[in-house]
């Protein structure tokens, strides 16, 4: 395998910095071709470890970005924070991909700032892998833009559907858009126009509108939507998905008879907990970037930050914004 590094900014999740460094340590017992650089204030980063790793080294960084700050202040006033230096570090050619589990809205103006746009891209979206009914669905845009236009619209399925053939080596995926319903007089006037604009494009198997309850049923290879709805649609996947787990536990714990049964059902419920456990599927791309960047849930955990890492290394290794860049102007209207 080829030797990666990857750029994390240690100190912007919610949990604080402890996971990030045991998530690091994971990734790289894992993965022998695996270098980690960990961007924060140093003397919290290196107390933490109990002793040192020869792929994991420690760049100092003075600030941090809240999860509550404007994007814009943080453009203006952190730009030496471990978020900004991470990802100059991917700009500068030391790291060829970044995770960070920060304020969203602060990773998306720094890296349009830093790593900069994919020509004719106007914004980036948020890219996630879900589970679906016999396989998987990449949604986007998941937050990073609330309001889209119908042009953005139809450069998210662009980079969608390049993406889903880069990951999962799917020739043609099937690309629809999000809505309220599957009639073509549904939905509103962005949407529509996005529609016609999929519509007329050869290259993108676009099959039209698809429904909520679709994304987890294996209608669709790439769903499109704003980032108002995406962000919406993902939280409430995940908070369904959090309840089953809970209600299974409950339910194989309560008494003896449960537990048995819980018993006798391991296998086939541990691939279902599998499947459906969110932390397991953490990390989002920021597609229209120049280069890999990961997004991770502000409150992710130490098995959370390990699947956001693993990503990030997938899509180096895979070369995504290169590919999806060579493809690109072939694709644009």
């Amino acid at each position: 395998m080829k030797p990666v590094t990857i750029a994390i900014d240690a100190m912007s999740g919610d949990r604080g910095p402890a996971v990030v460094v045991t998530a690091a340590l994971e990734a790289v017992r894992e993965n022998e071709a695996l270098s980690l650089v960990l961007v924060g204030i140093r003397s919290e980063l290196e107390a933490l470890f109990r002793e040192g790793h020869a792929r994991i080294r420690v760049v100092e960084a003075a600030d941090v970005v809240r999860m509550n700050e404007r994007p814009s202040h943080a453009l203006r006033h952190k730009k030496n924070s471990s978020m900004a230096v991470a990802l100059g570090l991917v700009r500068d050619g030391e790291a060829q991909g970044c995770v960070s589990a920060g304020n969203t809205g602060a990773l998306m103006a720094f890296g349009r700032s830093i790593i900069r746009m994919y020509p004719g891209i106007e914004r980036p979206a948020i890219s996630k892998l879900i589970p679906s009914l016999r396989g998987r669905c990449h949604v986007l845009d998941l937050g990073a833009n609330v309001d889209s236009t119908a042009e953005n619209l139809y450069q998210y399925a662009l980079m969608g559907s390049l993406m889903a053939s880069a990951i999962s080596s799917q020739p043609e995926p099937r690309v629809a858009l999000l809505n309220v319903g599957e009639e073509e007089i549904k939905g509103n006037e962005q949407v529509r126009l996005a529609s016609h604009m999929l519509a007329q494009c050869d290259t993108i198997n676009y099959i039209g509108y698809v429904e909520g309850s679709d994304l987890f049923r294996d209608v669709a290879d790439v769903v499109v939507c704003d980032g108002f709805v995406g962000n919406i649609a993902l939280k409430t996947g995940e908070g369904v998905a959090g309840l089953l787990i809970e209600l299974m536990e409950q339910a194989f714990t309560k008494n003896l008879y449960g537990r048995l049964v819980g018993l006798l059902a391991r296998p086939i419920v541990g691939r279902l907990l599998q499947l459906m456990d969110p932390s397991r599927h953490n990390g989002a791309s920021l597609l229209g970037l120049q280069g890999v960047v990961i997004k991770s849930h502000g409150n992710a955990n130490e098995r959370a930050m390990l699947a956001a890492i693993r990503q990030a290394v997938k899509e180096v290794e895979l070369e995504v914004p290169r590919r999806i860049n060579e493809r690109l102007d072939d694709l644009m209207l």
